[in-house]
């Protein structure tokens, strides 16, 4: 039977994959990021999984104003890294896990998630860049990798609530799934930023904190945030840390807060990251 063993959430700057594909990982600013993740690289060396869930938001490559789904699972066997307007990022084809892609898409919608079943998709940074940060720059990504994209783009976004019983449903698919896989589901997106208007560059550490520590400490209570919450007090582009809650969803109510890394600034954002293992 598969089995869910650990989630890991973190930030998906762009401007971290540009770092790192254009050798700056050693400069003053970037190297407390990168170091931050020295302790993951080594930890998923040991855990190896067989499968990551990638929950991300697509950052209008891969779809736009003409399509919109809340909630987009890749089906195929691979997805290419995406143009997104200076040529596909130099990392490895993404090769996909078909099979249990498929399973998870149908168990959800079994239980009333109306997932969008995509055969055709490139991947962006909000894929690639955690990639990148937990395995670093290897020929080929060391495991499989289901792509699941969420609307948090254009209102109306999902729901955190929503995105934690999300979470729910596809462990119970994983555990119905009959093959002896390892899967980790990771979150990414956040942590609080701002990126236009009169308060471009919001940071607020006390809230990106407590949402941490709610992660570990209060799951049902983080997921009944309302989306206002999150644009006051973490910025327009914070509603990205409902994803979070879909890996929280996933996991069992016992875990364990295996390692957590914040910094600021990355670009114009706060870097969060958790690893969270079940017991």
């Amino acid at each position: 039977m598969a089995k869910i063993t650990a989630g890991v959430a973190t930030s998906h700057v762009p401007a971290i994959g540009a770092a790192l594909d254009l050798g700056k990982t050693q400069e003053d600013y970037w190297k407390p990021i990168f170091d931050g993740y020295e302790f993951s690289k080594e930890w998923i060396k040991n855990e190896k999984p067989d499968v990551i869930i990638l929950v991300y938001n697509d950052h209008a490559s891969a779809f736009s104003l003409d399509l919109i789904p809340t909630f987009a699972i890749g089906c195929a066997d691979e997805f290419q890294p995406a143009d997104e307007g200076w040529g596909p990022r130099p990392v490895p084809t993404v090769k996909g896990h078909s099979e249990l892609a498929w399973h998870i898409a149908q168990s959800a919608i079994l239980d009333e998630f109306d997932m969008t079943i995509v055969n055709n998709m490139d991947v962006d940074h909000g894929l690639t860049v955690p990639l990148s940060l937990m395995f670093g720059q290897p020929e080929d990504w060391p495991c499989k990798v289901i792509p699941l994209a969420v609307n948090v783009v254009q209102y109306p976004p999902p729901t955190g609530n929503r995105c934690y019983n999300l979470g729910k449903a596809i462990r119970k698919a994983v555990e119905s799934f009959d093959a002896d896989l390892n899967v980790q589901i990771w979150g990414t997106g956040g942590m609080s930023h701002q990126l236009q208007g009169p308060r471009a560059g919001l940071i607020n550490k006390d809230f990106d904190t407590a949402f941490l520590d709610g992660l570990t400490q209060d799951p049902q209570g983080l997921a009944k945030m309302p989306h206002i919450d999150y644009v006051r007090e973490a910025g327009s582009e914070g509603i990205e840390m409902v994803m979070w809650l879909i890996m929280r969803g996933a996991l069992n109510d016992d875990i364990e807060e295996r390692y957590r890394f914040y910094h600021v600034p990355a670009s114009n954002c706060a870097v969060g990251h958790i690893i969270l293992e079940n017991q």
